[in-house]
């Protein structure tokens, strides 16, 4: 069974910081782009960064400068290391990872975990 494991998120002020990690499964293999995503209420899903093998890196424009995406040596865990959270952040984070790069979305999706920033 495939899986993707979230965690982190949570409630912070504005100006805070946050960090998200997602660990795949030992059963993902081929796995390239490994990344974020997040759904606020009432929006769509969109991407907020992600990182292939290579390096190649992809941020949305409104969190760059803010929001730093890695991954560790075994290439299983990305990171999503979150400052200067502002409220328009708030909404469920989802981990995503396939094997494609950074520009094509992953098939496989964790569970989401939530993030609020209040003002």
């Amino acid at each position: 069974q495939v899986q993707l494991v979230e965690s982190g998120g949570g409630l912070v002020q504005a100006g805070g910081s946050l960090r998200l990690s997602c660990t795949a499964s030992e059963s993902i293999i081929n796995i390239n782009a490994m990344g974020w995503y997040r759904q606020a209420p009432g929006k769509q899903r969109e991407l907020v960064s992600s990182m292939g093998r290579s390096g190649e890196i992809l941020y949305q424009a409104s969190v760059k400068g803010r929001f730093s995406i890695s991954r560790d040596g075994t290439q299983n865990t990305v990171h999503l290391q979150m400052n200067s959270l502002k409220p328009e952040d708030t909404g469920v984070y989802y981990c995503n990872a396939g094997p494609y790069g950074p520009k094509s979305v992953g098939v496989y999706w964790g569970q989401g975990t939530q993030v609020t920033v209040s003002s």
